[in-house]
């Protein structure tokens, strides 16, 4: 069975790591994933410290990104990446209608996640979605720029990935989860950061339809709205 370690971060950064670096902790990642909203010296500290790559979205305070990006960093926006026979994809951004940086409507979301259809069917798929702002209804908040986005929860109705990381929702904040099973997917939130073994199913794997995809895509979204 495919399995990385990877430490998950987001949101805040931690005292713990940033000022009493225990390498011994980290030893066996493989892999770093960032949901967003942290500095970018954190996370060149990060991959550096701990030795393993590090991947990441773009969360809605990130903009001083597109000046100085993460040193030594991948960000997921662009291409899939496949990490020990696990195929990721990821998405930045939050839910507001302010022009800032990495601030999307539903519609924009829909969009970028049509642009990126082509490289899903390449890869027959995904098995971790990662992203910053959360699915709607699923450990989303209440109030409008916390709420999750329908588009990402289509993702997880057609595509069925085993996990689904995000960030965004601080633990404190209403309608949070650590963790919560939706289908065959585990959803996790990467919160402050924690260390987990990511295991997929073994699968035959094959290039997806593109015009099957892309029709599923629009009938599933037709039906949401």
């Amino acid at each position: 069975m495919p399995s990385v370690r990877a430490l998950l971060v987001a949101d805040q950064e931690s005292a713990y790591i940033w000022d009493h670096f225990d390498k011994s902790v980290f030893e066996n990642v493989d892999v770093i994933i960032s949901c967003g909203d942290l500095k970018a010296s954190y996370l060149s500290f990060l991959t550096t410290m701990v030795a393993a790559p590090l991947y990441y979205v773009h969360g809605n305070h990130d903009g001083n990104y597109l000046i100085n990006p993460p040193e030594g960093c991948e960000s997921l926006e662009d291409e899939m990446v496949e990490i020990n026979g696990i195929r990721f994809i990821g998405f930045g951004g939050a839910k507001s209608l302010s022009p800032k940086p990495f601030h999307f409507s539903e519609q924009e979301v829909n969009r970028q996640i049509i642009k990126r259809i082509p490289q899903i069917c390449t890869y027959g798929g995904f098995d971790v979605l990662v992203t910053h702002a959360p699915a709607a209804g699923l450990g989303d908040g209440d109030d409008q720029f916390h709420q999750g986005f329908g588009s990402y929860r289509m993702l997880l109705n057609q595509f069925q990935p085993t996990y689904y990381i995000h960030g965004h929702q601080h633990l404190n904040y209403s309608g949070s989860k650590r963790s919560q099973q939706y289908g065959n997917t585990t959803i996790i939130n990467a919160y402050g950061y924690q260390i987990v073994t990511l295991e997929v199913p073994v699968v035959q794997r094959k290039r997806l339809s593109y015009i099957k995809t892309r029709y599923d895509w629009g009938k599933n979204n037709a039906a949401r709205v």
